[in-house]
């Protein structure tokens, strides 16, 4: 279901201010050369995957479109730029009728990536375009690389489900977005409720030490908690004696209670012991929730471990390492003039230090193996050869500025499950390795 049809809300206040100054200058500076109006060509890839990763996640996209139409430039944000001196009249008058009216290609939401995939592909004139960089890298990139941890960790998961609890750990904002891009990435719950409230994630929580240490001892506090809760409840068993509190959390909810959760020490013996113990009480259906700073490493560590659930925090929320995807916006083609009509020319940054990239207006498909697994991400421009036709990744997001391809959390999610499972096995090894398929450049024309 989409969250509109829920009613929840789903605007944001104006993003027109969420860029750089320099994008504004340039703007200026097109408008007074007459170069503005120009048919161009961005788009977003970027040149490497964090290091030892195999594959990327995109993630971010619906936040994007949600960006991009509410990018206004209002009276008070018109205000600010005259005061500020940051443009002149000219330029003003411009920004405040701005309306993108252009046309936004991208790959799916949930959909993985490699080097040079060219994510992101927005068409239109210059200073529409231009101005769109600073929020749409600065969507992409946290949410691509909280996607790509978290696709990480519930592929190391299995089939235990994992919770997102990394709101304490990172900006509040930024908290709900990585929530957002947590449950895209596999994850099934969360503990922030802006992020329930917003998206329509599926929230949990029980109780934290401070209910325990409130208390006189810790049975009150365990049956405070049940009687508020039901016997299906979480009961936290590590503030004082691991194995006294699971004796003391049974005899107070009986067999029948819901888990217990175990937040230090070496949670794969006390995971086994903890099991042992439960089964010899009588309290066989009980589950075993663990968390304590996890990463997928750790999660990876607990695979033969009786454990039921895992609990993210801080790795989760700090990209297990690598906060950002190193996303880059560039412009790959523009018009040979001003006139309507002008066909595209390829353009390039050349330079040293590895920052090249490639010009052309581009399309990107995926090329399957005999056994129908993916072999290599093969991105070209020009026309589309017949066999790769019907395996194109682009998708349109936008068409003459009104957003064409909303869609439900939960399809971003299911997209990425089947595209992660169509990757060669070695995608899922958390061994350090290049990307898992190559990929390959086929060049052609324009593509205007």
């Amino acid at each position: 279901m989409d969250v509109a049809d829920l009613g929840l809300p789903v605007d944001v206040p104006s993003t027109a201010l969420f860029t750089d100054q320099y994008e504004l200058t340039m703007l200026r500076a097109a408008l007074k050369a007459g170069t503005a109006g120009r048919r161009s060509v961005f788009e977003v890839f970027t040149r490497r995957l964090p290091d030892g990763r195999r594959y990327g996640v995109v993630a971010g996209t619906g936040r994007v479109l949600d960006a991009v139409e509410n990018f206004r430039f209002d009276a008070d944000v018109l205000r600010f730029l005259r005061e500020q001196d940051i443009v002149d009249e000219e330029t003003l008058d411009w920004l405040a009728q701005y309306r993108f009216s252009g046309d936004i290609w991208g790959y799916p939401e949930g959909e993985v990536y490699f080097p040079g995939s060219p994510i992101m592909r927005v068409e239109g004139t210059f200073g529409e375009c231009v101005l769109l960089e600073t929020v749409i890298l600065s969507i992409l990139n946290h949410d691509s690389a909280i996607a790509a941890a978290a696709s990480r960790m519930s592929s190391a998961a299995g089939p235990r489900p994992l919770i997102e609890m990394g709101a304490r750990r990172t900006h509040e904002l930024a908290a709900v977005a990585a929530a957002r891009s947590a449950y895209v990435g596999g994850f099934a719950t969360t503990s922030d409720l802006a992020a329930g409230f917003r998206y329509n994630i599926p929230t949990v929580g029980t109780s934290a030490h401070a209910f325990t240490l409130l208390h006189d001892n810790e049975r009150d506090a365990f049956r405070a908690q049940v009687d508020a809760l039901g016997r299906d409840t979480t009961l936290l068993v590590d503030t004082y004696d691991v194995a006294e509190a699971v004796r003391t959390a049974v005899e107070v909810a009986g067999p029948e209670l819901g888990a217990v959760r175990i937040d230090s020490g070496d949670l794969l013996l006390v995971a086994h012991r903890v099991r042992q113990q439960l089964d010899e009480l009588g309290a066989t259906e009980t589950k075993i929730v663990v968390t304590s700073d996890l990463d997928e490493y750790a999660i990876a560590s607990l695979a033969a471990a009786p454990v039921d659930a895992y609990g993210v925090g801080t790795q989760l929320v700090t990209g297990s390492g690598h906060p950002t995807a190193s996303m880059v916006y560039k412009l790959v083609a523009r018009a040979e003039s001003g006139a309507e009509g002008a066909p595209l020319v390829p353009v390039a940054k050349k330079s040293s230090g590895g920052k090249t990239s490639v010009g052309g207006r581009k399309w990107a498909a995926r090329r399957l193996d005999a056994d129908g697994h993916a072999e290599a991400e093969v991105v070209g421009t020009g026309p589309v050869p017949d066999a790769l036709a019907d395996r194109q990744l682009l998708v349109e997001l936008v068409k003459g500025g009104e957003v064409v391809a909303r869609e439900p959390l939960d399809a971003a999610r299911d997209r990425h499950a089947a595209a992660r499972a169509n990757l060669p096995l070695s995608a899922t090894q958390l061994s350090r390795g290049e990307p898992v398929i190559p990929t390959e450049y086929a060049h052609g024309g324009s593509g205007s």
